[in-house]
């Protein structure tokens, strides 16, 4: 339960409907007359044989201090006792004495909850019902709250000054000693003992903070503490005499559900708005992928071309190489004999590898449709909150900019082929903890968990941190030339926070960047050629899966492939968002979000922009760029995915600005300026087909009579970049055999470590494609024939493998004229078994 839930009424009681009080008052409110000076509150589960005593000390200790605590009173929480706890206190006679019940046990923090709810005092006692703190020792937590401004008194065993009598069991010892450190790490910084059961609070500010708490185990002391902490109120830590009470309530199961309640306090609490933003986020993904959704292993992407057959493959071949306990950075299934540097391509372990047991059990395709259709609501749900924590409070502008973030037309483009930039969850998250290390206030821990972060998205796509990295730095720019006071103070705290998650980070990923960048079959880099970057017009114009304004034909010429439209915002959005700019120009927020966006959008027109309407070419700000590492490999048209975030908060932030506007004709025209530039982003669902069907010869293991141990099977013409279907009949023949040729990155060759895609061809090779690509068979003489037995030979082929296709005559009359005899009709293909003969 939130503070909110109890904002009209600080005295109301969280869970209390049917509970009892033994004057006759309800529980929900504190019993009428004089507010006491203190109230004393006990919880209390079949205490009947401590709680008469700890009552008699209560009362005697605090009548005999005559006026010091002035008026007082005890309430007694009893958490659905099923022996006569009750009835010990409703036989006594004592007005100042009062009981609330609960009709079932629910545990100390319900009961506290109750308890504390219930008081009516101006200050608050909490005590354990076995009084293991003798009830004197209110003397120094009082002196704690009176002369050292302290809302809240804790007793502490833990700390100079504190004298222990009877301990507890050493195994129980060492089970508190763990908890403790949990604690103070997770929850609570700066208090050594959370759990001792003798704590003086402010009334007003302890009764809201158990208003506020939502733990019913023993977890409530921490979760209240941190209320305190959390809202500024000071807590002392005070010197108390403990002695260890027999008949301790706490279960060994309770010291496993301790952790999760810590677990619990770390996540917060959902609202409805939440739940709904999130389940519409997953609607609209599921709604976007609904065309191979719901069939993922007959349904394929049009406009994936090969990658989704490459993409399935890897997750297919690293469940394959957990399952048999193998290299995850490498796989000699394609490109043989030299294999593929799985680390140097898009393997994507960060999903890959958790998703290795719904792969080896479903399948690949299926592992990758989850992996992209919930990572894509994941990403949204995640803007949504960065949006909301850090920009805006009201939960539908959150939701509209997470919207465009996350289903923006570049976002929608990779959504058919690469998962790498639509599962950005992480991104957000670093965001926000960067941001936090800008406060200076918990560097070291913050740092820790940003170089945990950046290693985890590493594992998930290293463009995408690395375009993340460059949008952060160019926001960071913007802001401190708007808000310089600002950007000192934070600078010192960031830097050191950077320097401390860099080591974090670089410690987890340096062996598997050791292995991408000098492993076999590594590369320096990929050359993207010249029509890489954004035309202006591609900023402007609306893309290819725009459901109401989409125009295939003018998209694809201003686009590398449908899977790489990395602009296409539109006029109208662009519009918007200068409007949006002009309108809170004032804000240094705004100021620093529009630079961003047009930083990277003129960025991502690569190193020489075409000037619009007149053919003519000037230098653009990427050319200074464009050579340094890292940054030479990025397709630089995929700069401007940094505008579709950064939009998206500009979004935001209008329609709260617009929430608040005082004239409804001001909210309206706002509103219909704002939906009037997104109708034509939104997008249509993505294209699917049904998958070709694979041939019996790799369904039914007919292909294992033709490959021996160490051979590769080789499909013809060889799998490359625009042709990789036999990655699929590899995956549905279950990895059991090698090929050469593929789909993925390697170095060119022959001294050449610069990047390409696919096997550079050999004679054999090139042969075989020009014939699948002209339909017109080769000429075949003795030297075509030796040729390819060094290439037969270098590939240790075990068969040739003709599935029925496109050009299949000439291309089968060109492999029996290279291989000397005529091929064999077997479960669906043409086989020429390698082995015959010799």
């Amino acid at each position: 339960m939130s503070a909110t839930d109890t904002a009209e009424d600080p005295h109301r009681v969280p869970g209390s409907r049917g509970t009892t009080e033994s004057r006759g008052t309800t529980a929900s409110r504190p019993a009428a007359g004089p507010v006491p000076d203190l109230s004393v509150v006990v919880p209390a589960y079949n205490e009947e044989r401590r709680l008469g005593p700890t009552l008699d000390a209560l009362t005697r200790q605090l009548a005999a201090a005559g006026d010091r605590w002035g008026s007082w009173e005890i309430v007694v929480a009893d958490d659905g006792s099923t022996d006569a706890t009750r009835e010990i206190v409703t036989l006594r006679r004592d007005p100042r004495l009062r009981l609330i019940t609960s009709p079932r046990n629910r545990g100390k923090g319900h009961a506290l909850r109750l308890g504390v709810g219930a008081s009516r005092g101006r200050r608050v006692l909490i005590t354990d019902a076995d009084l293991a703190v003798p009830v004197s020792e209110l003397e120094r937590l009082d002196a704690a709250l009176a002369e050292g401004g302290a809302a809240a008194a804790v007793g502490s065993r833990a700390v100079p000054g504190a004298t222990l009598g009877d301990r507890r069991h050493p195994v129980r010892e060492l089970l508190a000693g763990a908890g403790n450190l949990l604690i103070r790490w997770t929850a609570v910084r700066g208090i050594r003992d959370t759990q001792c059961g003798f704590k003086l609070f402010d009334g007003e500010k302890v009764r809201a903070a158990f208003a506020a708490s939502r733990l019913d185990g023993w977890a409530i002391d921490v979760e209240v503490l941190r209320h305190f902490q959390r809202a500024g109120w000071p807590v002392a830590e005070v010197p108390v005499h403990w002695s260890h009470r027999p008949g301790s309530k706490i279960r060994p199961l309770d010291y496993l559900r301790f952790p999760c309640d810590l677990i619990r306090l770390r996540l917060p609490v959902p609202r409805p708005a939440d739940a709904v933003a999130a389940a519409l986020f997953l609607t609209m993904a599921v709604t976007l992928y609904a065309g191979r959704f719901f069939d993922p292993a007959r349904r394929y992407l049009t406009d994936s071309l090969q990658d989704q057959n490459q993409w399935e493959w890897f997750f297919a071949v690293t469940a394959d190489n957990l399952a048999h306990l193998r290299n995850p950075l490498f796989s000699d299934l394609q490109g043989v004999p030299d294999g593929v540097n799985l680390m140097a391509n898009t393997a994507m372990f960060g999903l890959s590898v958790p998703l290795a047991p719904v792969t080896l059990l479903w399948g690949p395709a299926v592992a990758l449709s989850l992996a992209m259709t919930l990572g894509l609501a994941a990403t949204a749900a995640a803007w949504y909150r960065l949006i909301l924590r850090r920009l805006v409070p009201q939960r539908g502008a959150a939701f509209a900019g997470a919207a465009l973030a996350a289903f923006a037309p570049p976002m929608v483009s990779h959504a058919n082929a690469h998962p790498n930039f639509v599962v950005l969850f992480m991104i957000p998250a670093i965001i926000e903890r960067s941001l936090r290390l800008c406060a200076g206030t918990r560097v070291t821990r913050d740092a820790v968990i940003l170089g945990l972060m950046a290693a985890y998205q590493v594992f998930l796509g290293e463009e995408a941190l690395l375009l993340a990295a460059l949008g952060m730095l160019l926001f960071a720019a913007a802001y401190a030339a708007v808000r310089p006071r600002v950007a000192r103070a934070a600078l010192r705290p960031l830097l050191r926070g950077l320097a401390i998650a860099a080591a974090v980070c670089l410690t987890l990923v340096v062996y598997p960047l050791a292995w991408q960048f000098s492993g076999p079959q590594s590369y320096t880099h990929l050359d993207h050629g010249p029509g890489a970057a954004n035309s202006v017009r591609a900023l402007l114009t609306f893309a290819e899966r725009s459901l109401l304004a989409g125009d295939a034909d003018r998209a694809a010429a201003l686009s590398l492939n449908p899977t790489e439209q990395n602009a296409f915002y539109g006029w109208p959005l662009l519009l918007l968002a200068l409007g949006i700019t002009v309108a809170l120009w004032r804000r240094p927020v705004v100021r620093a979000l529009a630079v961003t966006a047009t930083a990277a959008a003129v960025l991502s027109l690569g190193p020489r922009v075409h000037v619009p309407l007149t053919g003519a070419e000037i230098p653009g700000p990427w050319a200074p760029l464009a050579g340094l590492p890292l940054l030479e490999s990025v397709i630089v048209s995929r700069v401007a995915l940094i505008c579709a975030p950064v939009l998206g908060m500009l979004l935001a932030l209008a329609i709260g600005r617009l929430a608040h506007a005082r004239s409804l004709g001001t909210q309206y025209a706002g509103l219909l300026a704002v939906c009037l530039a997104l109708l034509p982003l939104i997008p249509a669902p993505l294209r699917s087909e049904p998958r070709a069907e694979v041939p019996a010869f790799f369904t039914d293991g007919s292909w294992k009579a033709y490959v021996r141990p160490g051979e590769s099977l080789v499909p013809v013409p060889l799998p490359e970049p625009s042709a990789a279907e036999a990655l699929h009949w590899q995956v549905t023949a279950g990895l059991g055999f090698r090929m050469p040729g593929g789909y993925f990155n390697r170095p060119y060759g022959d001294g050449d470590r610069s990047g390409v895609y696919g096997v550079p061809l050999n004679w054999t090779a090139s042969l075989l494609k020009d014939v699948r690509e002209t339909g017109v068979a080769q000429v075949i003489d003795a030297r075509a024939r030796e040729e390819t037995r060094r290439d037969l030979a270098y590939w240790r082929a075990g068969a040739l493998v003709l599935v029925p296709q496109p050009h299949d005559g000439p291309l089968r009359a060109t492999v029996d004229k290279l291989v000397g005899r005529p091929g064999t009709w077997v479960a669906g293909v043409w086989v020429w078994d390698l082995h015959e003969g010799s």
